[in-house]
């Protein structure tokens, strides 16, 4: 396993399953791109009993049939030992065939069964969750040496339909693990394995276009500069990720468009945006419809569900936390630039307005190493963002990080994306002081305000320096 980067507890996880000397039934499940097949493959070294991946439907979604998922399943079937090679036509008979397989081969050691993307096989009508009911409880479950692993990016069909399902699947599955995108520090693993050596300031840039993606960090190649990387990742007439925006949505959700139109809605305001602000814009019910996609979205990791500082539960806001489709909508989109655009055009004004707004996103995926920093990693608390009421006489004043902690203690973070050491000037400091005293205003008396800032290259310390409580910098976010 060396080929892995990260994920250690989902290994143990999994190896500490298959040395169980009883049937389990384990579901994968994380945004596309994440890893989910690669660890599974590694872990196990492609020894599988049967091995099967449903058909995408991406291409073409009116022609995921029943029909060509079965027509496929057959394929693995026959595969693994199936000597008869009539299709089957139901799900049923198709589970019926897996089992009379396995059954030949359970006197054998441990036996894994992996069928990956599950959810792409669920089409309409087709009876498939029941039948794999039946295969599971009916036969599966009663296999100590069985271990079946299901994987899919579809995250909250994996959730309704297996993990919280009420029906005949109701407490079967034994475990389920959620892949996460790396972290600064696992992407910056990753990318020595393969070779590229970059600077913390550019793996920090490059996780602001493309996230902790491990198939997307894949794609880098060895010996070229930041701009050059992201240029062939997006922008080169070949570009690996020009078009993966659309698949992102189409291979994971029915009615992606649906899907698309929240992400575009988030994509504009850092904030956030609460139920009836979305329902508005997107002229629809906010209701049962607005709730699915919403759980669904969250369930994949492209958008967060949280309160904002001095609101209750019925405030709630969501904002978009998945950094390739914020840099994908603002930077590649609907934009008609040349193949090397990025290495032309990296210092201007609108990228350095990206970066800060990159960055702060970047610093809400990682508020673990944040409160590391801080001293605080123990301490539970409430991460928020706050922005003044529209009644206000100073309007528009905006904090993207408020850290609330348990110890009553409150940390109100600035994040500066900057190519040196960040200095604070006179008008900055009193700006920085109007924003302690308005928190300050709305908080206990029993609670305390720090201001913290979260920069690159840390603090340049001067007169005005010390309106900072604590410092954080680039080399602490990397930090596991």
């Amino acid at each position: 396993m060396a080929n892995i980067i990260g994920r250690k507890r989902e290994i143990d996880e999994l190896k500490r399953l298959y040395n169980k000397q009883e049937a389990q039934l384990v579901a994968v499940y994380g945004r596309r791109r994440v890893g989910k097949t690669f660890l599974i493959r590694e872990v196990f070294k492609n020894q599988f009993a049967f091995y099967h991946t449903g058909v995408s439907p991406i291409e073409n979604e009116s022609d995921n049939t029943m029909a060509k998922q079965l027509k496929a399943f057959n394929h693995s079937l026959v595969a693994y030992g199936k000597t008869k090679k009539k299709c089957p036509t139901t799900w049923m008979e198709a589970f019926d065939q897996l089992r009379d397989i396995l059954t030949k081969k359970l006197y054998q050691s441990r036996q894994v069964v992996f069928i990956d993307e599950l959810p792409w096989m669920d089409t309409p009508r087709s009876g498939f969750i029941s039948a794999f009911e039946h295969f599971w409880n009916g036969w599966g479950s009663g296999q100590d040496n069985l271990m079946l692993i299901v994987c899919g990016s579809a995250t909250s069909w994996i959730q309704d339909n297996l993990i919280n399902n009420y029906g005949g699947l109701y407490d079967r599955v034994n475990a389920e693990i959620g892949l996460s995108p790396f972290t600064l520090a696992e992407s910056e693993a990753m990318l020595l394995h393969q070779g590229i050596r970059m600077s913390r300031y550019d793996i920090a840039q490059l996780y602001m276009t493309i996230g902790g993606i491990p198939m997307y960090l894949s794609y880098l190649q060895p010996g070229l500069s930041l701009a050059q990387q992201i240029d062939a990742l997006f922008f080169d007439n070949k570009a690996k990720l020009k078009d993966e925006f659309t698949r992102l949505f189409s291979s994971i959700f029915k009615h992606p468009e649906q899907y698309e139109a929240i992400i575009r809605l988030l994509a504009k305001n850092q904030i956030g945006k609460n139920r009836d602000e979305m329902a508005a814009a997107l002229g629809i019910d906010n209701g049962k419809t607005l709730s699915t996609i919403l759980r669904a979205l969250e369930a994949s990791d492209f958008i967060e569900k949280y309160t904002p500082f001095e609101n209750d539960k019925r405030h709630e806001l969501y904002r978009l936390t998945d950094p390739f489709c914020r840099f994908y909508l603002m930077q590649v989109e609907n934009t008609n630039r040349s193949a090397h655009w990025w290495q032309e055009n990296e210092n201007i004004p609108q990228l350095n307005v990206w970066r800060g707004l990159a960055f702060e996103q970047l610093c809400l995926l990682h508020i673990d190493p944040i409160k590391r920093a801080l001293g605080i990693g123990g301490i539970s608390s409430n991460q928020s963002a706050w922005c003044s009421p529209a009644e206000d006489d100073e309007k528009g004043m905006q904090i993207d990080l408020i850290i609330e902690r348990k110890d009553r203690v409150v940390n109100v973070c600035e994040m500066k994306f900057y190519n040196a050491e960040f200095e604070v000037t006179a008008d900055y400091e009193m700006k920085l002081r109007n924003r302690l005293n308005r928190v300050m205003g709305k908080v206990s008396k029993k609670q305390s305000v720090q201001l913290t800032l979260v920069t690159t290259f840390g603090l340049k310390y001067g007169i005005h320096s010390g309106v900072f409580a604590n410092v954080v910098s680039m080399e602490d976010l990397f930090r596991e």
